[in-house]
C-alpha cells in the first residue's frame, strides 16, 4: 500500500482507526478503498450513507499528499497498525491508531516500557518520587513513557534523560511543534534518547480533545503505568483508567489524605484499580523482573 494512502484513509471525516481498520479487512488495501464503489462500501456493516458518501466525496488523498511533503523532509517515520515496527502492545488494544508519527531512536517495542503519569502541578514529593523511580528502573533496561505535560509528565522525562533512560513523549498535537513551548529543549534531547510519538499529523493543534486521545496511546504502548501524584479529576486517572481497560498493569504511590494532588492515587488505590508501591522497588517485586535476572544468571 502506499503511504500517501494510507494517510489518506486517516484522514476520511467520520472514519476512525476502527472503521478504517474494519475497510482494510474488507477491501484488502487502502488504495482499494478509494477505488470502491457506492454500493460495494454501504455493504460493510456500520457503514451507512452517511460514511460511504465521505469517502467517495473525500478531498482526502490531496490533503495526504501535502502531509507527506512535510513528512519526508522533516524524516518523520510513519507507523502503519500492520507493519512490523508498529507497537505490538498497542495494537492489541481494539482503538490504536491506524497511524503513528515518530521521531526517535527508541524501540517502540522494546522488551520493558513503563508509563509514568501525574498531576501537572506536581509537588517536591512527586519529582522526587520520579527521580527515585527511574533511578531503580534503570539497570532492568526499560524505556520511560510519559505525555509531556507540566509536572509529573516532565519530570519523569528530565530524570530519564539524567540517568541516561530511553524516554519518549506522546503528544497531542503534530511533530511540526511543540506544547508547552517551554518543554522545546527538553524535546530536542529526547530525540537523540527516545523519542516524540503522536497519531496527530503535522498542523494538528494541541486542542484539549486531543489529550485523551493521547492518553490512551500512554497506555497502550507500555506493560504497566505507574502514577505518582494526580488529583481526582485529569488526565493522569484517564490514563490509569485505559490501562485497566487494557488489561495492563496500574500501580500508584500513596499520598496524605488531605493532600489535593494525592487524592487521585489514594482513589486508585483504594478502589483497586491500581496497586500499592511504597517504594520503587516494589514495582520490580511485583513484575517479577528480580526473578527474570536470576533465571538468566543461572542460564
Amino acid at each position: 500500500m502506499s503511504l500517501v494512502h494510507k494517510i489518506a484513509l486517516s484522514l476520511i471525516k467520520g472514519v476512525g482507526p476502527m472503521f478504517a481498520k474494519n475497510l482494510l479487512i474488507h477491501f484488502g488495501s487502502a488504495e482499494a478503498v478509494f477505488e470502491a464503489t457506492k454500493e460495494q462500501i454501504v455493504k460493510l456493516e456500520g457503514i451507512g450513507e452517511i460514511r460511504a458518501n465521505a469517502i467517495l466525496h473525500t478531498d482526502a488523498l490531496e490533503k495526504a499528499k501535502e502531509h507527506l511533503h512535510f513528512i519526508e523532509k522533516h524524516n518523520i517515520e510513519v507507523l502503519f497498525y500492520a507493519d512490523d515496527n508498529y507497537p505490538k502492545r498497542l495494537r492489541n488494544c481494539y482503538d490504536s491508531p491506524l497511524l503513528l508519527y515518530y521521531k526517535g531512536t527508541a524501540n517502540l517495542n522494546h522488551k520493558r516500557i513503563v508509563s509514568i503519569v501525574g498531576t501537572r502541578n506536581a509537588t517536591n514529593y512527586g519529582k522526587l518520587l520520579c527521580k527515585q523511580l527511574v533511578e531503580v528502573l534503570k539497570p532492568y533496561d526499560v524505556i520511560i513513557m510519559s505525555g509531556l505535560a507540566h509536572g509529573i509528565d516532565a519530570a519523569a522525562h528530565k530524570e530519564s534523560l539524567n540517568f541516561e533512560v530511553p524516554t519518549v513523549g506522546v503528544l497531542g498535537h503534530g511533530l511540526d511543534r511543540i506544547y508547552p513551548a517551554v518543554h522545546k529543549a527538553l524535546t530536542q534531547k529526547m530525540v537523540h534518547n527516545g523519542g516524540l510519538l503522536t497519531e496527530f499529523l503535522p498542523g494538528t493543534n494541541p486542542d484539549r480533545e486531543n489529550f485523551p486521545k493521547r492518553n490512551r496511546i500512554i497506555a497502550g504502548i507500555s506493560d504497566v503505568t505507574i502514577v505518582v501524584e494526580a488529583s481526582l479529576k485529569g488526565g493522569a486517572l484517564i490514563t490509569a483508567e485505559l490501562a485497566n481497560s487494557y488489561n495492563k498493569d496500574v500501580y500508584a504511590f500513596p499520598g496524605r489524605v488531605n493532600d489535593e494532588f494525592s487524592e487521585g492515587c489514594n482513589f486508585l488505590i483504594k478502589t483497586n484499580r491500581a496497586g500499592l508501591i511504597n517504594h520503587p522497588r516494589d514495582l520490580i517485586y511485583y513484575l517479577g523482573w528480580d526473578d527474570e535476572q536470576v533465571k538468566k544468571a543461572e542460564i
